[in-house]
């Protein structure tokens, strides 16, 4: 149990905990504290947005929408692994739960089953919306998930809480399946690993090897090619992460985010021409299944196995949709060719 930080301390935490935050006009006042009680507080909750759009769904969760009115969030976490600052006070995003959680939440012990709907959330939690279809389809980038991660954390390490006070707000209310794509477990076994340590907040100047986070400011006459060759990424990571499409322009000044290696990056790849298939469990589809994880196609959820099953295949086909890659020449293609597996850990661990 706490009194909630102030906006500036807000914002303060998340940066140093290496999160790249854009903070929202008109933010530190905006909220519903004329409807209800804004703390005390006593944790952090996770949400979906089920939109798409960067700058569609900060419109959604500052202004909210017919029968819910705005702000829906304190903050809403991009794709990019940006966090918009949206309102700072109580919001639009808990509903009413389930107080028997609440009651864990604040005890800091395992979570029951949500089963009523009995206590107001919007005044005990602080809210985080992640942009995510939420359809189990749409992927988490890397880098989003690690901004979930360092927002979580931040809040948890002001407040002294520990990772058992994050919670998804399907843990809160019955019916409720946000966020979908990652398991609430897996967050916090990262929340708590990361309070185990000092905040680890980005470099602003060169760069850093394979930090997640860090930035890198773009030196005049340099080339994508070239700062991933001196930062040990591949151009291509750079380019998604920050959204830069053909002719991959860059400018003197610029900042990139550096992109982190992800764990599982060292891979033996299967034989190819034949490559991986449905139904073979030799070789192992683990290192497939990580990549996949890894990129936000498969759930992380999804225990690793030799055997390449339907969940697997489902990832599998979807990725090649996206970037085009038919290994058989066919549509919906659940086999990985060379291609594939090479553009997919390139784009999961830049090697």
């Amino acid at each position: 149990m706490a009194t909630p930080i102030t906006a500036n301390r807000l914002a303060a935490a998340l940066r140093a905990e290496g999160v790249r935050v854009v903070e929202r006009s008109g933010w530190k006042t905006h909220n519903r504290n004329h409807k209800g009680p804004w703390g005390p507080v006593n944790g952090v909750m996770i949400h979906h947005t089920v939109t798409s759009g960067t700058s569609n769904t900060v419109g959604i969760v500052e202004r909210g929408y017919e029968g819910l009115p705005g702000p829906l969030c304190h903050g809403m976490i991009a794709k990019d692994g940006t966090v918009h600052l949206i309102g700072q006070g109580r919001t639009n995003h808990a509903g009413r739960g389930d107080g028997d959680v609440l009651r864990a939440v604040i005890a800091e012990r395992a979570l029951p089953a949500a089963n009523e709907a009995d206590t107001d959330g919007n005044t005990h939690f602080y809210g985080f919306e992640c942009e995510n279809l939420g359809d189990g389809h749409d992927p988490w980038p890397p880098t989003q998930l690690d901004a979930i991660e360092r927002a979580a954390t931040a809040l948890c390490r002001a407040h002294g809480w520990s990772a058992a006070s994050v919670i998804g707000h399907k843990e809160w209310q019955p019916g409720k399946v946000d966020p979908k794509g990652f398991t609430m477990a897996w967050l916090r076994e990262r929340v708590a690993g990361r309070l185990k340590s000092k905040p680890s907040g980005g470099s602003s100047g060169g760069g850093s090897q394979g930090a997640s986070g860090s930035t890198y400011v773009v030196k005049g006459g340099e080339t994508l090619s070239g700062i991933g060759k001196k930062l040990g990424v591949s151009w291509e990571r750079l380019a998604q992460v920050n959204k830069i499409t053909a002719p991959y322009v860059i400018t003197p000044g610029q900042k990139l985010t550096v992109p982190g290696k992800a764990a599982g990056g060292t891979y033996t790849p299967p034989p190819f021409p034949n490559g991986l298939a449905p139904g073979r469990s030799s070789p192992s589809a683990k290192s497939l299944q990580m990549a996949l994880k890894d990129t936000g196609w498969l759930d992380r959820s999804v225990p690793l196995a030799d055997n390449y099953g339907p969940q697997t295949q489902k990832a599998v086909t979807g990725f090649n949709r996206k970037h085009n890659l038919f290994t058989t020449g066919r549509p919906n293609d659940p086999a990985i060719g060379r291609r594939g597996w090479d553009l997919l850990h390139q784009l999961a661990y830049g090697n």
